[in-house]
């Protein structure tokens, strides 16, 4: 455990010590969400879309904080032990890069369009064979997620595995000045966030600010399946290892193979095995790889940390809900990620019908039809029994299905959970696998929570056994 030093904090940030007199010298956590501040914790007001903490500083006081950090034209005359600042955000990013100089942890960036997080999980699995490390929570990989995530090293942490997203040109540059990255990793560039970016060049542009800011000592693991990250290595003024399945790369996979619960390649004379389902992972695990060796594991280390992996929560996680298999891939959707989803259930085996349901894809900006056209000749072209769509793009997915040779029959459009629900309880049968997938303003977790209903409902009207007769 970190203890922050409220002198550390006034000088890394030039705040102004208001009403301090008699507060704690240091402070475990810092938090930023004042029902979680437990007694003893710096709250730290950040001003945000929808809240304000500052409104809630007496709150944060209340529960035990030691003192809150706070805009000081806000707090001039506040009772309330403060440290000031011009810009509680600015001093967040300030504060984070004071503290991750202070650590001697190797700090590992992840950025690209899709599978940051499953491939900055599956670093941490990995290293932490043989180092203690950390790994950004759940998804904190912005402004306000990396200062945290940086917060939250302690000096005994050997390396810390960071996911650095964007929205807009620059992102990731400002991103990397606050976490300084020794280690960079490129998975994918594809379209995502297109109403933001315009278009590929310029998310091309973006993902590799993160190459531009390694250090000459460090390196980077490029997947050089892709030919726009293949392209950016030259911004790199440090070592950089392509890997994918092709041969141009420094790190080559061949005899990948998928079942419906693992991924199985060869590399570097070994055979590996990891427990996640979907070919696209891939690329995560070579990346995982790649790392692995250039920090000194073993490939035992390595197999090993791959069996320890476990998906992560809306991201390909398998559940078994009633009498059937649901892939709850519902934490977000582009054309890319649904691609990998159409190939998944395409290439399931079993009993049952492979059912696909589909929600929006959003920010894809003056080709979003276009793309969702593209998503129903998938469908249709990976042989997925069944496609229910939701959603205001859900009739061009299914038109273009249908045009690309899907029965009518198998085939649902609905925009409302209700309709859904009720053709759900129509197709579904025993051993049927149901994949999940949308953009998260979708809320697709929803579709999940309906079949868990369904399932509840079903069982409920199952007849009950006949009572013995004495």
């Amino acid at each position: 455990m970190t203890t922050f030093l409220i002198s550390d904090l006034l000088s890394a940030v030039g705040g102004r010590a208001i009403n301090l007199c008699g507060t704690p010298p240091g402070a475990d956590r810092i938090v930023t969400d004042s029902r979680t501040v437990r007694p003893g914790d710096l709250f730290w007001a950040l001003e945000g879309k929808t809240h304000d903490g500052h409104n809630f500083l007496e709150q944060a006081i209340g529960r035990g904080a030691c003192a809150c950090v706070a805009r000081s034209g806000q707090v001039a005359d506040s009772t309330l032990p403060i440290i000031g600042v011009p810009n509680t955000l600015a001093a967040l990013s300030d504060f984070a890069a004071w503290h991750r100089k202070q650590q001697d942890a190797l700090i590992v960036g992840v950025t690209g369009s899709v599978g940051k997080t499953t491939t900055r999980h599956l670093l941490h699995t990995v290293l932490s064979q043989q180092f203690s490390g950390i790994e950004s929570p759940r998804n904190f990989n912005n402004e306000i997620g990396v200062p945290l995530s940086l917060l939250e090293i302690t000096a005994a942490d050997e390396f810390a595995v960071l996911e650095l997203a964007a929205s807009q040109l620059g992102d990731v540059r400002k991103l990397c000045t606050v976490a300084q990255p020794e280690v960079g990793v490129l998975t994918r560039i594809a379209p995502a966030h297109l109403e933001q970016f315009g278009d590929l060049d310029t998310i091309a542009r973006t993902k590799g600010e993160l190459l531009e800011a390694l250090p000459s000592t460090g390196f980077a693991v490029l997947n050089g399946d892709d030919e726009r990250v293949r392209r950016l290595a030259h911004r790199a003024s440090c070592r950089t290892l392509l890997v994918g399945e092709r041969p141009h790369n420094d790190l080559i996979a061949s005899r990948t193979a998928c079942s419906n619960t693992h991924l199985t390649f060869h590399i570097d004379g070994g055979d590996f095995s990891l427990p996640a389902m979907g070919r696209h992972h891939l690329t995560a695990a070579l990346a995982a790889y790649a790392v692995g060796i250039e920090v000194g594991l073993s490939q035992t280390d390595i197999a090993e940390g791959f069996s320890r992996y476990k998906p992560v929560d809306g991201r390909c996680f398998p559940l078994a809900i009633g009498e059937w298999t649901v892939i709850d891939d519902t934490y977000n959707a582009s054309p890319c990620s649904m691609q990998a989803a159409c190939e998944l259930l395409g290439n399931w085996q079993g009993p049952g019908q492979r059912i696909l349901i589909a929600g929006d894809m959003r920010a894809l900006g003056v080709n979003s039809r276009q793309y969702h056209t593209q998503l129903g000749e998938q469908v249709a072209a990976t042989g997925i029994d069944r496609l229910l769509v939701w959603g205001k793009d859900a009739q061009q997915v299914a038109a273009r299905a249908h045009a690309a040779g899907m029965d009518a029959g198998r085939i649902g459009a609905c925009d409302d959970g209700d309709t859904l629900k009720l053709l759900l309880d129509m197709w579904l049968e025993p051993g049927d696998v149901v994949l999940v997938k949308g953009s998260r303003d979708m809320q697709m977790e929803r579709i999940i929570e309906r079949i868990r209903q369904l399932a509840a409902e079903r069982s409920a009207r199952q007849p009950l056994p006949p009572r013995a007769v004495a």
